[in-house]
């Protein structure tokens, strides 16, 4: 997991600092979405809250990870896939909210269906959230 964040920072041209490292490998190992407290929260007092700030924006600048859009308008981040870069995402998944474990999933596989608006307007970008039971809390 070290050599594939470090290898994430250098694709991305960024300097390799403790804090960068151990937040992507918080992302590599999780399986499933992250908020800011979740980051907080594991890296422990080893960064403040604005390192932490800081490095999930420029993780996001960067299209290392995205944001997913929840119901009560806080951020989530993700891991984006290879095909995202900086300043684009190419985030056409839908992505899953459990309403039991309250853990959000990409669902990679299934993709935001096209979207036939009216003549004259352009589409920028659209995301899809689905809620329901994951897999693991209907066991």
């Amino acid at each position: 997991m070290e050599n594939q964040a470090l290898s994430i920072l250098k694709k991305n041209q960024l300097s390799i600092t403790d804090g960068r490292k151990e937040i992507l490998k918080l992302f590599l190992k999780s399986p499933g979405a992250l908020a800011h407290a979740d980051v907080e929260k594991s890296t422990g007092a080893a960064f403040d809250r604005v390192t932490v700030y800081r490095t999930l924006q420029t993780f996001v600048d960067k299209g290392i990870i995205h944001h997913i859009p929840t119901t009560d308008n806080s951020i989530l981040y993700a891991l984006c896939k290879d095909n995202c870069e900086e300043g684009h995402h190419l985030d056409d998944h839908v992505h899953f909210i459990c309403e039991e474990c309250n853990k959000t999933i990409c669902l990679d596989d299934v993709t935001v269906p096209e979207v036939k608006l009216p003549k004259g307007f352009k589409p920028i970008h659209a995301e899809m959230v689905v809620t329901g039971i994951c897999n693991d809390c209907r066991k």
